[in-house]
């Protein structure tokens, strides 16, 4: 059985720092193509970030340096640091996986940016 579990959400303030981690089970999480995707309330959902099973890195235009996604192959993760954070990036996270025909996601990690 495949499980992405997400961690690392939390209540921070505009400017403050979050780093989220997925542990994926029941995969080798290096061999997918791995994202992180946000939903806020009323939106849909959108990319943060993603990398490919050959390392390559994409990010959400709104991104602009802020965010960095990374794989650890040993502990099975991916984890996206979070800088600079704004009020409007408050959503619930979600880490995806993909290998076609197979997708997995997460059950989603809340982000909340307020002081």
């Amino acid at each position: 059985q495949v499980q992405l579990v997400e961690s690392g959400g939390g209540l921070v303030q505009p400017g403050g720092s979050l780093r989220l981690s997925c542990t994926a089970s029941g995969i080798v999480s290096s061999q997918y193509a791995m994202g992180w995707y946000r939903q806020a309330p009323g939106k849909q959902r959108e990319l943060v970030a993603h990398i490919d099973s050959g390392g390559h890195l994409s990010y959400g235009d709104f991104v602009k340096g802020r965010f960095t996604i990374s794989r650890d192959r040993a502990k099975n993760t991916v984890g996206l640091q979070m800088n600079d954070l704004k009020p409007e990036d408050t959503a619930v996270y979600y880490c995806n996986a993909r290998r076609t025909p197979s997708e997995y996601w997460g059950q989603g990690t809340q982000v909340t940016v307020s002081s």
